[in-house]
């Protein structure tokens, strides 16, 4: 296996040695400005040969070229490239760009470690901007997340085109990024929502598929990126604050807050503020975030506040150096599943509940620098604490340590060669495993090379190497562990394809592999949550593969653009680890379930614009997934609530609209959520929550969620918002024993200047 990691390190060494020889020279100098807004361009382009730079915070430059040099040409993503004959030029001169005004051109660096448009990337990728966030007032990531199709989150986890069912809180096939570096928790490989500030999110991209080729073990399903926001020209200061109001159900009988008053009676409200500013060569930004929660779920509640900074230096055009830090204290009380299925389904079973009084912070040093030769350094790192002081024994506290070394290089003839060495390390020790001090590490090195031929066919090749390693007691729980180390070293290999057909239509294809390897929790956890969970010593590592066939056609109709996008994909996992019930043990385990096959197609539409005077926002989706065991056993029937083959906790069909319309100071709005009946779950989860079963059967028809917000913009810099969740009503769960909320009303006030 050494031979991949040889291979890897090699094309990372041969790639930076591969420099270029200088002419004699002549120095240009300018400034580039956008063609509209008059603001200057940071990060632009600037090549002339084999010579490059790139614009600084004031949109300056300046360039050596060869005196034969006949042309410059100027790029930006998202801008209309420019050639300038250097005959015309001036050695000091002003130049604006045009920028490019069509969805296509949204740009997004998780497909490949670089800025490009989504038009050309080769896979499946869902871009969120903060508008959705505000207008649905998300309070958190994840609730914007369920609204994107494709994508459902179950129990605070995510799953991408059925690539995941209900997973007990350990172990994630989707890797969540913050800034383009790791962030789920070290010990269960969960991502804590409540850590990701909504009120400084610039863009979340969502990449549907196998990308264990960039970003490791965790992205076996997907990827999402939550990128946040940067100063820029001008200072900007944002408040926020919202009050939530819930209603009785539909079933009144249900609403214990009519019949037990008190300081837990259903209400949420919350507030936040971000500012962001330039001070020289010093950009800085600041947010905070409270919520006080108390759900309809009798003596569920919620209540965090958080402290987010950056601060990022630029030394030269050339290097700069930033200071990410994440702060987040909160507590919180919760139920596994209900006290029954009639009048108490909204009040939890006596022994599930548990509260936790948490303190989590990271802490995320970079370093960017481009060499003389205009190749680019980089360094990320992360220190991320994790102490959760959980009642009934399942405390845990956990540190993970993250350091990356990227470099990327771009060619002559459009060659983009990106390469990197990974450390991911993590020390845990918690009550959920025995007090044992675990830890773990990986060390992982990648690379990837994309070239574009006759400027219309993009093609990717990329391989990784990683390995993985937990050190545990050589005795746990009645098994014994070969000197105390769980080790395995895999490769994954990845390919694309994007061929633009015609202005805007691109058609793309891919393949990529999937890996992951337990977390601790998932091999070493003992707890109760009603029922036991135990651990699995000798649980393996899973493995997988998608590929995908697409095309996304961009439109415009009058002053409406937008594009469509149809996918059609097949995933395979072998050796799938899910939480199964083990009868002979009376309790759950991790097990590697065998192996599963996952086909499906999904066709989505996000548009932007006039119709008629009436500015317009629209994103849209329908997905269709055929999930099943490969080899469907008497083993597998046993475990599920179903008789036939079908993988457990998966919706078939599901269909997301979001849409919003404009007038004069007015905008209305609404969201509709379709899923169909969630088929298959454990069995015995019908057997040991109360009236499971039975609900189940009279709730087997799926459900719709509609939601409508109004709107209205007092001034420039301040509107309020009038927002009804579940307007019909409707009684709805995403797993047995743990209903959704009601309908409810929210009041949000924005304010920026």
């Amino acid at each position: 296996m050494m031979k991949y990691f040889s291979f890897v390190i090699s094309f990372v060494f041969l790639i930076f040695f591969s420099q270029n020889s200088f002419a004699q020279s002549i120095e240009y100098k300018g400034k580039l400005l956008d063609a509209q807004s008059n603001l200057p361009i940071i990060g632009a382009n600037i090549k002339c040969g084999n010579s490059g730079t790139i614009t600084d915070s004031d949109g300056k430059f300046e360039l050596q070229i060869d005196r034969n040099s006949t042309s410059i040409v100027i790029s930006y993503i998202g801008y209309v490239e420019k050639i300038i004959d250097t005959k015309s030029l001036p050695i000091n001169t002003t130049i604006l760009l045009e920028p490019k005004d069509y969805l296509l051109q949204t740009t997004t660096v998780t497909a490949g470690k670089y800025e490009k448009p989504i038009g050309e990337v080769t896979v499946s990728l869902e871009v969120i901007k903060p508008r959705l966030i505000e207008n649905i007032n998300s309070t958190s990531v994840d609730e914007v997340l369920d609204k994107v199709p494709g994508v459902h989150i179950i129990d605070g986890q995510a799953n991408i085109r059925g690539g995941s069912g209900f997973s007990y809180g350990a172990g994630s096939r989707v890797m969540l990024l913050i800034d383009d570096i790791p962030a789920l928790q070290a010990d269960a490989g969960f991502p804590n929502w409540d850590d990701i500030p909504v009120e400084s999110v610039d863009q979340i991209d969502v990449l549907k598929g196998a990308s264990s080729t960039l970003y490791g073990s965790s992205a076996l399903n997907g990827i999402v990126n939550v990128r946040s926001a940067f100063a820029k020209s001008e200072p900007i200061t944002k408040i926020s604050t919202f009050t939530t109001l819930y209603m009785n159900p539909r079933d009144t009988s249900l609403a214990w807050w009519n019949k037990n008053k008190g300081d837990l009676d259903p209400i949420t409200y919350g507030v936040s503020a971000f500012h962001a500013q330039k001070f020289g060569k010093l950009d800085f930004t600041a947010g905070g975030y409270y919520l006080y929660r108390n759900e309809t779920n009798e003596k569920t509640y919620t209540r965090y506040g958080r402290f987010t900074s950056r601060l990022q230096y630029r030394f030269s055009d050339r290097l700069s150096a930033a200071m990410n830090v994440n702060f987040n204290k909160g507590i919180s009380n919760y139920f596994f599943f209900w006290k029954d299925g009639g009048s108490g389904r909204m009040q939890g079973f006596p022994l599930t509940y548990t509260s936790s009084d948490k303190i989590r912070f990271y802490i995320d040093p970079t370093v960017t620098y481009f060499d003389k030769y205009e190749n680019k350094h980089k360094f990320l790192g992360r220190f991320y604490s994790v102490n959760n002081q959980v009642s009934g024994d399942k405390s845990n506290k956990s540190n993970l340590y993250y350091a990356e070394y990227q470099f990327q290089r771009v060619f002559a003839r459009q060659y983009i060669a990106t390469a990197g060495l990974v450390y991911t390390g993590t020390s845990v020790k918690a009550q959920l495993y025995g007090d044992s001090l675990l830890s773990s590490s990986n060390y992982a090195a990648y690379a990837q090379l994309e070239k574009k031929f006759f400027d219309r066919l993009n093609v990717n090749v990329g391989l990784r190497y990683e390995s993985n390693q937990i050190n545990s007691p050589v005795y746990f729980a009645g098994d014994t562990i070969p000197n105390g180390k769980s080790i395995q070293s895999k490769p994954v290999f990845r390919f694309g394809m994007n061929l633009q057909a015609a202005k805007a239509t691109y058609i793309r294809a891919s393949f990529g592999q999937g890996y992951r390897f337990p977390t601790i929790a998932e091999k070493y956890i003992k707890t109760n949550v009603g029922f036991s969970i135990l651990p699995n010593t000798k649980l393996t590592s899973e493995t997988g593969w998608t590929t995908e066939l697409a095309v996304k056609q961009g439109f415009r109709i009058g002053n409406f653009e937008g594009f469509l996008d149809l996918a059609g994909f097949w995933q395979e996992y072998q050796n799938m680890m899910e939480f199964t019930f083990v009868p002979e043990k009376l309790g759950f385990q991790s097990q590697n379930i065998g192996n599963t096959v996952i086909k499906g197609v999904e066709f989505s539409v996000l548009g932007r614009g006039k119709i008629g005077n009436f500015p317009v926002n629209l994103m849209a989706g329908y997905m269709y997934i055929d999930p099943k065991y490969q080899n469907f056993t008497a083993k597998e029937d046993l475990s599920s609530s179903v008789n036939y083959n079908i993988l457990k906790y998966r919706f078939k069909h599901s269909i997301k609209m979001d849409a919003d319309v404009t007038y004069k100071s007015f905008s209305i709005g609404g969201t509709l959520i379709y899923n169909s009946n969630m088929e298959a779950v454990d069995n015995v989860f019908e057997i040991l929550i109360p009236g499971a079963k039975q609900y189940r059967a009279d709730h087997n028809k799926g459900f719709t969620v509609l939601d409508i917000r109004l709107n209205y913009k007092l001034n420039e810099n301040v509107k309020v918002a009038l927002i009804t969740k579940n307007i019909t009503n409707k009684e709805y769960s995403f797993r047995p024993g743990l209903l959704e909320a009601p309908r409810n009303i929210t009041v949000r006030m924005d304010a920026s200047f």
